[in-house]
């Protein structure tokens, strides 16, 4: 084969190619977009939140944090020392 003729057969082939990825791609668009919109159809709507009428989450105290504070700083300590190995 002749070198325009092995040019032609590989643009050709590049050009089979990439229009099967792009209708392939095209394609799954398409069918996540109708997929999406079956199920929001049918999808049940969310039930309405009722405000809590202002009351506030409980505050943790000063001891639940300083007993986070204990496990953390443990944790990280075992960390670090099972690395240095």
């Amino acid at each position: 084969m002749q070198d325009p003729e092995l040019l032609q057969e590989g643009l050709g082939l590049m050009a089979l190619g990439m229009g099967f990825v792009f209708v392939f791609l095209a394609v799954l668009v398409f069918l996540l977009t109708l997929m999406s919109g079956i199920i929001r159809r049918f999808q049940p709507a969310p039930a309405p939140v009722a405000p809590s009428g202002g009351a506030k989450p409980a505050s943790r105290g000063k001891g639940q944090d300083d007993e986070t504070l204990a496990v953390i700083s443990a944790a990280v300590h075992r960390y670090r020392s099972k690395r240095r190995r």
